[in-house]
């Protein structure tokens, strides 16, 4: 059974960069990164598979790089020009299928998730 983990949060200025951290076990097909500020939705921020391809929201391209070490199965969120819109409980998350039934950055694919951790971006 899949296990994941998240580290790395903390408060940031504006500006500023932080990276978190993942540590899963078990069979991980797709990992993502998702965030939920208070009062919205739950956000897809990127994701990855096994074979290294990626998806970003169109909100943090160019700012955020997502990564995985597959041999650990640890993923990892580099967070650069971190924006106050940034702020929210960032949650690891894994699929253990290899099938592919929605969009990589839909919650619906993922089964297994982390206990979140807090990103708080000042101006």
């Amino acid at each position: 059974q899949v296990q994941v983990v998240e580290s790395g949060g903390g408060s940031v200025q504006a500006g500023g960069s932080l990276t978190l951290s993942c540590d899963a076990s078990g069979f991980t097909y797709r990992m993502a990164w998702f965030r939920q500020a208070p009062g919205k939705e739950r956000e897809g921020v990127a994701c990855i598979d096994t074979r290294g391809i990626t998806r970003y929201a169109e909100s943090v391209k160019g700012r955020f790089t997502i990564s995985k070490d597959n041999a650990k199965n640890t993923l990892f969120l580099q967070m650069n020009d971190l924006k106050p819109e940034d702020t929210a409980t960032y949650y690891c998350a894994a699929r253990s299928r290899w099938d592919m039934a929605w969009p990589g950055l839909d919650a619906r694919n993922y089964m297994h998730w982390g206990q979140g951790t807090q990103v708080t971006v000042s101006s």
